[in-house]
């Protein structure tokens, strides 16, 4: 089953398209990261499968095949936007008994013992606690509700490396002690290579790379030689993207599942996520597959890259 599943799907604000030609498909049981830089169409993809915004074109099924904003689709997905969405003025026990009155399913006993076990006081209003206590209190208020789906909107944006790591603690406790399918937003790549085994990275509206996060790094590598050797391998369409100093050349490179012989001189490395990442975001044209023809821009640190 899908959690999320979108075709030919776009969203446009007046002239201007926020996503556009969207077709990705999230399987159940993952923890998804969707990475993009800003104005990539993020938030847009995130509001639209939840059923916050209608498409203005293709569209979005959610839950195996469920219409995203319809009854069953939102009894079934939990919602954590940045803001943290919480009555500032309202104590924590007042948002557990508000949000218990407003959903049909809602397991308070097990909302009140997560915030027991993060000590934040159910008298203590909203907005005089902390942002790691409010982000807690936000997540806890949508697992109480039992979702199949959890989907958070750069959830630890604006919190310290504590607050973050907790946080991203009791969503990995969700999704592997009840079963709960993450669909994560985040700019912290570090805090996403802990936790997530699925990628979708978004560029210019539009999907850029998807899949299994050990399939992805198991098919890229970083090689590592002389930089005047380095036009043999941007000739082969391989390469996502590169740096070139003086002397030494830095590709990330697809493998494409092969094993290819390395050349005497040059040495291959694994690849991170945030590395993966970061190659196809500087390089927006690389999931095309491009073949020959790089240019050279030479940066004022004096590294190269090639670009279109």
């Amino acid at each position: 089953m899908n959690v999320v599943e979108a075709n030919g799907l776009g969203k446009r604000y007046g002239k201007k398209w926020a996503l556009r030609d969207c077709s990705v498909a999230i399987p159940a049981g993952r923890i998804a990261a969707l990475v993009g830089p800003n104005g990539a169409g993020k938030s847009t993809l995130l509001n639209l499968a939840v059923g916050m915004v209608a498409p203005s074109a293709g569209g979005v099924t959610v839950l195996g095949g469920r219409p995203a904003g319809s009854p069953f689709a939102l009894d079934g997905i939990a919602f954590v936007a940045q803001d943290t969405p919480l009555y500032k003025n309202l104590s924590a026990e007042d948002m557990l008994h508000l949000t218990r009155n407003l959903n049909r399913r809602f397991d308070q006993a097990s909302a009140e013992a997560r915030l027991a076990e993060l000590d934040i006081p159910l008298k203590r209003k909203a907005g005089s606690l902390s942002g790691g206590q409010q982000a807690q209190l936000a997540l806890s208020l949508a697992l109480a509700r039992r979702p199949q789906l959890l989907v958070l909107d750069e959830p630890v944006a604006m919190l310290d490396p504590l607050a973050r790591h907790d946080f991203m603690a009791t969503v990995l406790a969700a999704a592997a002690e009840d079963g709960v399918s993450v669909l994560l937003s985040s700019h912290v790549l570090a805090e996403l290579e802990r936790v997530a085994d699925y990628l979708v990275l978004l560029s210019r509206g539009r999907v850029q790379v998807a899949g299994l996060v050990d399939d992805l790094l198991a098919s890229h590598r970083v090689l590592s030689g002389p930089a005047a050797e380095a036009d043999g391998y941007l000739e082969r369409g391989t390469v996502v993207h590169a740096r070139r100093g003086l002397t030494q050349a830095h590709l990330l490179v697809r493998t494409n599942g092969g094993a290819d012989a390395i050349p005497r001189g040059w040495e291959a490395h694994p690849v991170g996520l945030e590395e993966l990442a970061l190659g196809y975001l500087r390089e927006p044209d690389a999931a095309a597959l491009p073949g020959p023809g790089y240019g050279v821009d030479r940066e004022p640190s004096g590294v190269a890259t090639w670009a279109r």
